[in-house]
């Protein structure tokens, strides 16, 4: 019955459209069609609000284009979903193929999601100090009982100079062990040990052997650690 009513729903959207579908958006239509019965719990979020023109750049992280990647919703996995991820405001978008709107997904609803370059992206509670928490979503950097997280978000600074620009967007990355529950913020190697209660000079010398700093590939590293950390703490 919920999959009939949403059906109906739909067919009411497309009648009721009065401009046709734009071109780059029929690529989307076919999978969208295919979801339709699971949709309706998706598109929840009401449509986005584009970041003001007057600031260089744009909010999104990995790609300012839709690319298909996968979405976690409630338990249910919905895959080839057309995804964006507003790294700015912390949201995730998908496009509504009718009305050729980008349509926010409730942040409340998401486990998780993957982009097309296969970041994954996870909800997770608490952190509520860090300034940029907003609506949870976390990278990922591994499985297991202990984690690996990273935040990426963008923030905005003033444009010194004189253009159509008042300000511009700026990248920034912050790093997190996720263990028990809490959050440990990572900004420094010699802070990892401490955190998963290993020995340092252990620690540093096996990941002095796999070559990776971290200072260099911090992602690489934490992840790693992580690992390393678990099976010396195993022996």
């Amino acid at each position: 019955m919920k999959e009939i009513k949403f059906f109906i729903l739909f067919l009411v959207f497309a009648s009721s459209a009065k401009a046709q579908v734009a071109s780059d958006s029929l690529k989307y239509l076919a999978s969208y069609k295919q979801e339709i019965p699971y949709f309706q719990e998706l598109i929840t979020g009401g449509q986005y609000a584009e970041a003001p023109k007057t600031i260089e750049g744009h909010p999104f992280y990995f790609s300012r284009q839709f690319e298909n990647g996968s979405l976690q919703i409630n338990g249910i996995t919905y895959p080839q979903v057309p995804l964006m991820y507003d790294s700015y405001r912390d949201q995730v978008l998908t496009f509504h193929p009718i009305y050729n709107q980008k349509i926010l997904i409730n942040p409340e609803k998401v486990d998780q999601f993957r982009l097309a370059n296969g970041d994954r992206f996870q909800f997770f509670e608490g952190n509520s100090g860090f300034l940029y928490h907003l609506n949870g979503l976390y990278k990922v950097l591994n499985d297991g009982d202990v984690l690996g997280l990273v935040k990426e978000f963008k923030t905005t600074k003033d444009k010194n100079d004189i253009s159509k620009y008042t300000d511009v967007f700026v990248e920034k990355t912050e790093f997190f062990i996720w263990k028990k529950g809490e959050f440990f913020k990572i900004g420094k190697a010699k802070q990892i040990p401490i955190v998963l209660n290993v020995d340092k000079k252990q620690l540093k010398r096996t990941m002095k052997k796999q070559g990776v700093r971290f200072k260099s590939e911090p992602e690489k590293y934490l992840s790693l650690a992580i690992s390393e950390a678990k099976k010396l703490n195993d022996n």
